[in-house]
């Protein structure tokens, strides 16, 4: 069990840490002590599962998943179907919508929106650079772009918080010819995090150079004539392409990319802003943006 402890106090402590949370702000968010999440994360503490889900759903993913063996299933359709559940909320598909909503010309409003520190570094972010973003209730976000967006203002010490903040690039390339985004959460370029998102913006006419404490990004827009290949069927990559092909009105083909569910909530996302996009959940998209 100490040995199992450890393993699970590690993995928590990651996830913190990606989350942007220190542990006074975790302990606090899970309603203990800091002293109990430092017991947790040195495997010093015996969890229940109940406390487990607890921390799964502060920290906004499954900590452990429990399984009998083989499963063996029957079953018996040929009946109606009804009733209704609560789905949990997601930070990656927020994230992503966040950043595309600065391709929205209109007014975005965004429910079930997870209040947690990677979102809020995001929103700090957004409005720094002039979006008018608010939550109009517990759970919901609205969020107005200006005419002109001025990313000198940007807020480097909520950028440098978190990874996403790399995800503002496709979006923005389509507005500016130039600017700059601090380094992403730590990552330095070269980085195998960051090179997926360089090689893939690079197609659409974006020069990304590094520089001491943050990317240098100048635009020269142009329609790839030929299919976008991924450098890797990374999420966050696929959704940086897809943002950066939405405002193009030719076509736009991107092969490795991600079929997963974030993926899937950005390019329906935008198909409400009349971008056209075929083969959502596969791996070939098909673009055709609206400038």
């Amino acid at each position: 069990m100490p040995e199992t402890n450890q393993k699970i106090g590690r993995l928590i402590y990651q996830i913190r840490q990606e989350r942007g949370l220190t542990q006074a702000a975790f302990a606090k968010k899970l309603g203990t002590s800091q002293s109990a999440v430092n017991r947790i994360e040195h495997g010093k503490q015996n969890l229940t599962l109940d406390t487990l889900g607890h921390i799964s759903d502060v920290l906004d993913k499954q900590i452990i998943s429990l399984s009998g063996g083989a499963i063996n299933l029957r079953v018996e359709g040929g009946h109606q179907l009804k009733g209704e559940i609560e789905l949990k909320t997601s930070k990656n598909a927020t994230v992503a919508l966040l950043s595309a909503a600065l391709l929205n010309k209109g007014v975005t409003r965004l429910k079930q929106v997870p209040r947690i520190e990677e979102v809020n570094r995001i929103i700090e972010v957004l409005a720094s650079i002039g979006v008018n973003i608010r939550w109009t209730s517990e759970t919901e976000l609205e969020i107005k772009v200006p005419a002109k967006l001025d990313p000198e203002k940007i807020n480097k010490e909520s950028a440098r918080k978190t990874r996403s903040i790399i995800m503002a690039v496709g979006p923005l390339m389509n507005e500016l010819n130039e600017f700059r985004i601090p380094y992403a959460g730590g990552c330095e370029l070269g980085r195998r995090t960051v090179l997926p998102h360089i090689y893939a913006l690079e197609e659409f006419g974006a020069k990304i150079t590094a520089h001491k404490g943050h990317y240098n990004v100048e635009v020269k827009r142009s329609l790839p004539a030929q299919p976008v290949v991924l450098y890797e069927s990374s999420d966050t990559a696929t959704e940086n392409a897809i943002m950066a092909a939405a405002r193009f009105e030719g076509e736009t083909v991107i092969k490795l990319a991600s079929a997963n569910y974030m993926v899937q909530d950005l390019c329906f996302f935008l198909q409400k802003l009349g971008v056209r996009i075929e083969g959502i959940g596969s791996s070939t998209l098909h673009i055709r943006g609206q400038r």
